[in-house]
């Protein structure tokens, strides 16, 4: 990882202690690193949350807006420079709740653009309330008795919405987390991340998951790799979460516009 990308005087960062944000970031770095982007055509995006503070620390451009709403900033940023290398940097608050339609807008219209969703399982900044993505029965702020609601798979949100590209990946698994971030960012179309973080501040501690290390080591024990996932039935992979990568294809407008060269 190239350290000119950091803001050095920004350091050291607002998160606490054993928080994951710092490897996710660390982990995009390293992909915008090894594609040789030109920092000054990397444009970050951020709404509100724990994950959103993540741009202010690198040397690229970088806008930090409203609640819910890097999504579509970074659509316009991208319309108005295609040019332009655009990484929106959100929690799973952000991008599922209020910036949920959002979301599956830009994948079906499958906007030039990268989301980069910074999985930690809960409201970490505002508290530890439960999110779309928090797993059933876990303890939250606002669900002392263990959630209730069915979360979302965001993998196949973001599939079913028409995202050409999708993956998942945890921290604990750095290199896969480098390597579907830079397929990523390379994708022609809109693609998601998402990154399995850690809370060991709220999440971690209402439902005793342990110390940050051990939250971080122990996604080896209840993440599948997807191609071993594949050969395995649904009743061996209860209380598995499947990380790999789940779409891959030509981004429709990019299709659309091979189609007219094609033509021409």
């Amino acid at each position: 990882m190239r350290l000119d990308f950091l803001r050095s005087e920004r350091l050291p960062n607002i998160w606490c202690p054993g928080c994951g944000n710092g490897i996710v970031l660390r982990a995009l770095l390293e992909a915008i690193s090894q594609l040789q982007l030109d920092p000054d055509k990397v444009v970050l995006v951020s709404g509100i949350g724990c994950s959103s503070r993540a741009p202010a620390y690198t040397a690229f451009d970088n806008v930090h807006t409203l609640h819910g709403r890097a999504i579509p900033t970074a659509t316009g940023i991208k319309l108005a420079n295609p040019d332009l290398s655009v990484i929106v940097l959100t929690g799973d608050g952000d991008c599922s709740a209020i910036g949920g339609n959002h979301l599956i807008h830009a994948a079906r219209r499958d906007v030039d653009i990268t989301v980069v969703v910074f999985n930690n399982y809960n409201y970490g900044m505002t508290g530890g309330q439960a999110s779309p993505l928090t797993p059933a029965a876990s303890i939250t702020t606002t669900t002392p008795s263990g959630n209730m609601d069915r979360p979302f798979d965001l993998v196949n949100l973001a599939t079913g919405a028409g995202a050409t590209y999708v993956a998942r990946s945890g921290i604990y698994f750095t290199k896969h987390l480098v390597d579907h971030l830079r397929k990523a960012i390379s994708h022609r179309g809109f693609s998601l991340v998402d990154a399995v973080a850690q809370c060991p501040t709220y999440y971690g501690r209402f439902n005793r998951k342990g110390s940050a290390g051990q939250m971080i080591t122990s996604q080896k024990d209840w993440m599948v790799l997807k191609n071993v996932a594949d050969k395995k039935n649904p009743e061996e992979l209860a209380g598995k979460v499947v990380i790999g990568e789940f779409v891959n294809i030509i981004g429709a407008r990019q299709a659309d516009i091979d189609a007219a060269k094609e033509q021409s």
